[in-house]
């Protein structure tokens, strides 16, 4: 009976997960790390950006700050499929909101998926 309800407990824990958007295999990841004029305003521009990402195809993102400069920021997006990352990175929606809240410079962009082993 413990071990039924255990079971139970992880296969509630992973649907959890998988409803919140945290990827699989098969997703594809794109980093993007920028400096930006000041985190606080960014940030807030980045929140309100949130109804686009959506739309353009992003299940799950977080931001991260270095922990020597606050206004060096990297970003992860997921998404189903490479080329939904690429045209995301491409949007002239996106572009508009990084100017907007204040990133200077070229960002650093890359892709990845979840290797099998």
């Amino acid at each position: 009976m413990k071990v039924r309800k255990l079971l139970i407990a992880c296969l509630m824990g992973i649907a959890v997960l998988g409803a919140a958007g945290v990827a699989s295999a098969a997703d594809v990841r794109m980093f993007v790390r920028h400096e930006v004029a000041d985190y606080g305003s960014w940030r807030k521009t980045y929140d309100a950006f949130a109804p686009t990402q959506k739309k353009l195809g992003v299940i799950y993102q977080a931001v991260y700050q270095s922990t020597d400069d606050p206004n060096d920021v990297t970003v992860i997006h997921d998404f189903r499929s490479l080329e939904k990352a690429k045209a995301f990175a491409a949007s002239t929606d996106l572009k508009a909101a990084m100017e907007k809240s204040g990133v200077k410079g070229a960002p650093q962009i890359w892709y990845t998926t979840k290797s099998a082993k």
